[in-house]
């Protein structure tokens, strides 16, 4: 793999998930006793990447402990989000900051991450690289997602995403991105969303398709039924 610094965004505060996480942030929450923020990790490893920064915000304390109890053969730094949530935007241009590289692999670990993902984010990777693109973006269609409430965000045609027509695929949470995307003058709170917005506008955001059932932790109700899998 190329890419040498993953990033997992783990500042939220879970609210969907209510009152399980007034005690325990999302990302270390278990599903069969392995958290989602350990899977996601595991997985990062098994692609080769060795060193990995953390954003937090919320209940921030416990992923330090988290990381101390684990002892991960890995490069793991927590970049904490400071006095006020930055969201995703926000979030990921202040752990950028603390990287020289210009690419970067980012995950949510809302997706309940495995193995079988490896090949596909490789993939991802190759297109991204030989293209010579700035952005590419994990999507799934919406008909593998174990969470049928769960709406599409785009459509893709040959490796492209658009907004036009039925929106059928969803994005999983996985990206690769270049930092010159990235051009406020100041860190705050702003969406990924509000980039990606800007990149569909010009007809530069890019998209690789998942064949992979997708898990994704959503609310008690999914949760409940994901640990009973």
């Amino acid at each position: 793999m190329r890419i040498n610094t993953a990033l997992i965004l783990c500042a939220g505060f879970g609210k969907r998930l209510n009152p399980i996480t007034l005690n325990t942030p999302k990302p270390l929450l278990e599903i069969k006793d392995v958290s989602m923020l350990e899977r996601c990790i595991y997985l990062i490893e098994k692609l080769g990447i060795q060193k990995i920064l953390i954003n937090t915000f919320y209940l921030k304390d416990q992923f330090s402990e988290f990381l101390n109890n684990k002892n991960f053969n890995l490069d793991i730094k927590i970049i904490e989000d400071g006095e006020h949530i930055l969201d995703t935007g926000g979030g990921i241009q202040n752990m950028l900051q603390n990287s020289n590289e210009n690419d970067f692999i980012i995950f949510n670990p809302d997706t309940v991450w495995n193995i079988n993902y490896k090949d596909e984010i490789l993939k991802m990777e190759e297109i991204y690289f030989s293209k010579k693109i700035e952005n590419i973006l994990l999507l799934a269609n919406k008909k593998l997602s174990f969470d049928k409430q769960l709406k599409g965000d785009f459509n893709l045609k040959n490796n492209l995403i658009n907004k036009e027509d039925e929106k059928e695929f969803i994005y999983i949470g996985c990206q690769i991105i270049n930092k010159k995307l990235f051009v406020r003058n100041k860190i705050e709170n702003y969406s990924i969303l509000e980039i990606w917005n800007k990149l569909l506008d010009q007809k530069k955001l890019y998209g690789y398709e998942s064949q992979k059932d997708f898990y994704h932790l959503t609310d008690l109700h999914i949760f409940k039924k994901l640990k009973d899998l």
